[in-house]
This record gives C-alpha cells, sequence and structure tokens, in this order.
C-alpha cells in the first residue's frame, strides 16, 4: 500500500459526538453506599481578566475537552470506613488531576510510558492519604477502596486499576475485560489451584489482594493498560456488585443494544437489582454518537 493508499486518519470526536454517563445505587441489601464515581472532561482554559480588544466575549475560553476520565472507587468494609475511603480517594485524583496532571502529554506516543509513570504515581499518592486519613481517625483496620480510572485522549485510552473494579471495551460487537480482578481467588485461579467456576464460587472472590488504603503494610499495586479507540468503541467501568448479578455476556447485549449511555447504566443497574442487588452497585458507560465525520 502506498501513503496514497492510506486512509484517512479517524478524525477526533468532539464535545457534541461523546455520550457518557454513571449512575450508582444502594442495592437491595445495605442501606449505605461505599462507591464513588467521577466523569470529568479536562480542558485547556484560557480566561480573559482584561483585555483592550472589542467584544472579549468572542475569544475563546475553553475549546474542545483534551481528555475526558472517569473512575469508580468501591469503598471496603462498614458504611463510616468504606465510604469514607472511597470519597477521600475520588476527590484526592479528582485534586491531582485538576492541578498537576498534564495530559496534552497523550498526544505524544512517545511520551506514553512518562505519563503512564505519572497516573501511577498519581494512584499511590492517593493510597497514601487514604492510609494517612486511616491513621489519624484511629480505625484498627484502616479505610480502605479500590479505584478503577480510565483517562482518554484520543485516540488513545488508558486504565489503571488497583482492587477488582472493573473496565471493559465493547468493540465491533466483542466485549472485553480490560482489567483482572485483584483478588485471592482470581490468584488461585491463575495459580491453577482454582478452576474457573470453582474461582468464581469461592468465598475468597471478593476479598482482594490489593486495595487503595487499608491497615499497617497494606499495599496498593496499580495496573496500568493502553488501549487504542476506535469510532463506535464503548468503554464501561463498573463496581463488583455488577458482575456479581450480570453475566459478561448480558453486559454485552446490553452495550451492543446502542441507544444512550444513560439507558445502558439504568438497564445494567436494573438487572443487578431485579436479581437481588446484594451490593452497591455503580455503572459508567461512555460511547461515541453516530459515524465519524470527515472534514
Amino acid at each position: 500500500m502506498t501513503a496514497a493508499d492510506d486512509p484517512a486518519p479517524t478524525p477526533q470526536p468532539r464535545s457534541e459526538d461523546i455520550d457518557v454517563f454513571g449512575i450508582t445505587d444502594t442495592g437491595r441489601v445495605r442501606n449505605y453506599n461505599n462507591d464513588h464515581f467521577l466523569i470529568c472532561s479536562l480542558n485547556k482554559c484560557v480566561r480573559v481578566h482584561a483585555t483592550s480588544l472589542p467584544e472579549p466575549g468572542r475569544l475563546p475560553s475553553e475549546g474542545e475537552p483534551m481528555a475526558f476520565l472517569g473512575l469508580v472507587a468501591d469503598g471496603v468494609g462498614g458504611h463510616e470506613t468504606g465510604g469514607d475511603a472511597s470519597r477521600l480517594a475520588t476527590e484526592t485524583l479528582y485534586d491531582y488531576v485538576a492541578n498537576s496532571l498534564r495530559c496534552y502529554y497523550t498526544t505524544d506516543p512517545h511520551q506514553e510510558v512518562a505519563f503512564l509513570s505519572t497516573l501511577h504515581d498519581a494512584v499511590m499518592q492517593v493510597h497514601a492519604r487514604v492510609l494517612e486519613e486511616g491513621d489519624s481517625r484511629g480505625f484498627p483496620g484502616g479505610m480502605a477502596t479500590t479505584l478503577t480510572l480510565v483517562l482518554t485522549s484520543w485516540p488513545r485510552a488508558y486504565v489503571v486499576q488497583v482492587g477488582d473494579s472493573r473496565c471493559y471495551q465493547l468493540r465491533g460487537g466483542d466485549l472485553t475485560c480490560i482489567t483482572r480482578d485483584q483478588t485471592i481467588a482470581q490468584s488461585l485461579y491463575d495459580a491453577g489451584a482454582l478452576t474457573r467456576s470453582e474461582a468464581d464460587r469461592s468465598s475468597m472472590k471478593h476479598v482482594l489482594t490489593s486495595a487503595i488504603g487499608g491497615g499497617e503494610g497494606s499495599a496498593a499495586s496499580p495496573v496500568t493498560s493502553v488501549l487504542d479507540l476506535a469510532w463506535g468503541d464503548v468503554l464501561m467501568l463498573c463496581s463488583d456488585g455488577l458482575p456479581r448479578h450480570v453475566e459478561d455476556e448480558e453486559i454485552r447485549g446490553v452495550l451492543r443494544a446502542g441507544g444512550s449511555a444513560e439507558s445502558a447504566c439504568r438497564r445494567l443497574i436494573g438487572m443487578a437489582l431485579e436479581r437481588g442487588g446484594e451490593d452497591n452497585v455503580t455503572v459508567l458507560v461512555g460511547r461515541t454518537r453516530g459515524a465519524p465525520k470527515h472534514e
């Protein structure tokens, strides 16, 4: 294939092309919600404080988003410790992104290793902050939470996971779970000590091997991934309250059905609730609307 035969690059989606939604529910059993989530866009921002130019309101002040961030944090333990841990983790990461993160580096593929290192460091700072808060409040077992995030900067998505909240990607009708649960049951399955069905039924299925915060000596082991994005892809984040009741094939069916991100989130939450809603459940879905628009 010659350079003249190369297909035209897929245009970057604009704000109006992005459909994203998130929702969380306490469930049918618990009377508190330890889950927290965040969806935000990152913009280059120019603020005009004074000018001699006429009609300063016509000057661009934000422009198109450079990146989108979504995260799910599922607090571990009782209401006071788990809910506070997931809230603190979400707030701390937001502060880091708002004040420190330079997502513009991701436009250069040669900077991806450094950028992933930056995301890893951000998560470790969140871990340290939750540990510090647990110590200061005198919780014997500390405060702990999962944390799974995806930052998209077209045409890449950067995923970081600690714990067992998941990230999925749907492309062309095929659903892939990008993350791997950091649980004892998953580790035993990986080691060949349990079959897949045994691991799925194991009491160790929800016992974490890695978490944000926790007691003294607890470790956070962030796992990072880089995804190529294509127009029509669907990304989904969820807490473990969803796969507890809804199989991956059913998730695939809902995401393949089309419709809005909101309708997909509400349908998946509804399925979890219909089947008992034994845990808090949180779902975030992001997708592009329509077909690529070439200039």
